[in-house]
């Protein structure tokens, strides 16, 4: 009996190690760390959502759980590329007020700031 060769792996992108500080990728055979200090938004992700990661083209990723992409040069050279997001600060009684309109169906008003 013979066994029959198996294809070839589509995905071209794989997550491998992940630890406190980032996680490795294997990208058409070449090792990418990405670390969490230059790419946070993936620190605090599930393991699985952080797994299931595309390469769209052959030089950019996407992880559409997250809506995440990236250019492999960004990954390569994130010095080239500095994170230019803010995070603003969200008081508690913000918080409080847009947990009471989702759960009680409300719509926020039209003129409403949303930051």
């Amino acid at each position: 009996m013979k066994s029959a060769l198996l294809g070839k792996d589509t995905s071209g992108v794989e997550v491998g190690n992940v630890s406190k500080h980032g996680f490795w990728l294997l990208v058409d055979g070449q090792e990418l760390f990405l670390s969490f200090a230059d790419f946070p938004w993936f620190q605090d992700v599930a393991i699985a959502r952080l797994m299931n990661v595309e390469l769209l083209h052959p030089h950019h990723l996407y992880w559409p759980d997250l809506h995440v992409d990236l250019s492999l040069e960004s990954i390569r050279n994130p010095e080239r590329f500095p994170l230019t997001s803010r995070i603003h600060s969200v008081t508690q009684r913000e918080l409080s007020s847009r947990a009471r309109t989702v759960r009680s169906g409300a719509r926020p008003a039209k003129n409403a700031r949303h930051r």
